[in-house]
């Protein structure tokens, strides 16, 4: 049975509205011109743990944020790639999760603003994740991947890519409630949409269209579940039922293990879409397994020679 605050999470995001951008396609339509009209501050927020320090630069455009414990103990780097619908800006909850991992997994945690859509699309933004990836493997070491929804979608992309590119496996890629298959052509899928308090088809596939860009959406760096996935390192998956994207999710889950990855499978029953960053018991849990899975993943792995 979820928490009493998991319980309340849905009936907040009905009256909040949340689910407006994607429900239907017109919303989808008027939250992309709102976004390009207005966009939103990507900056962290002014609190956040004092045990971390925050750093910028800029790489051909992009904002490169740079997160890391004032213990100064540390080992190798997660990229985190934030959610959104490729349409919204990083989140307090994102940076949140980012300062989690960087103090308490004891590692630097790099965290890319990447441009979103109708301007960001996939064909532009994969390949400057994996390039991130490589860059910092050379100055930290070992580099795991960590996304969120969207952000799930570029952090698995971004593995295979790389992968595709005979770039050594990562020793752990955590992807929270990702968006697998932007087609959302899984039959399943109706049956799970009155269930989800946020995410909907039809604005779905209206974000969908315009991240793959000129890419088919069966291109793996747009929909990463049409991806062979042999050769992958570990993953950590997490997501909840009442989430439009779980029946791909289990597929990927399935598809992966039978190409011999080692795949920590967290599905909680009644919880929402990225459960784990909530501001629930469930949710807490579900950090804590986060952190302890790259903490553990990067101490390790062996430091490329």
């Amino acid at each position: 049975m979820p928490s009493l605050l998991s319980r309340a999470v849905p009936a907040f995001l009905r009256v909040t509205r949340a689910n407006r951008p994607f429900i239907s396609a017109k919303g989808a339509r008027e939250h992309i011109r709102e976004r390009s009209l207005r966009p939103q501050a990507y900056g962290p927020p002014r609190l956040l743990r004092s045990d971390v320090t925050i750093d910028v630069r800029r790489e051909d455009g992009w904002p490169i944020y740079t997160l890391t414990p004032r213990s100064g103990r540390t080992r190798g780097n997660v990229v985190y790639c934030h959610g959104g619908g490729w349409v919204n800006e990083v989140a307090r909850q994102h940076w949140q999760l980012a300062a989690d991992i960087a103090a308490d997994a004891g590692t630097t945690v790099t965290l890319p603003i990447y441009p979103l859509i109708p301007y960001g699309t996939a064909d532009q933004v994969i390949p400057r994740f994996a390039a991130l990836v490589r860059a910092n493997r050379a100055e930290y070491g070992v580099v795991c991947l960590a996304g969120d929804s969207a952000g799930g979608q570029i952090a698995l992309s971004t593995a295979v890519l790389l992968r595709d590119e005979e770039q050594p496996a990562m020793p752990r890629t955590v992807l929270i409630s990702p968006a697998l298959d932007l087609s959302l052509s899984n039959p399943e899928i109706p049956t799970v949409q009155p269930e989800d308090p946020w995410l909907g088809r039809d604005g779905g596939l209206v974000l969908g269209e315009c991240w793959r860009g000129p890419l088919p959406i069966t291109d793996p760096r747009v929909s990463p579940l049409f991806a062979d996935y042999t050769g992958l390192g570990p993953l950590t998956v997490f997501c909840g039922t009442r989430d439009i994207l779980m029946p791909d999710i289990r597929i990927m889950v399935e598809k992966a293990r039978a190409a011999g990855v080692e795949v920590d499978y967290h599905e909680a029953a009644e919880l929402v879409h990225v459960y784990p960053l909530t501001p629930t018991p469930e949710g807490s849990a579900a950090r804590t397994l986060i952190v302890d899975a790259l903490r553990d993943a990067l101490a390790q792995a062996p430091s490329p020679a």
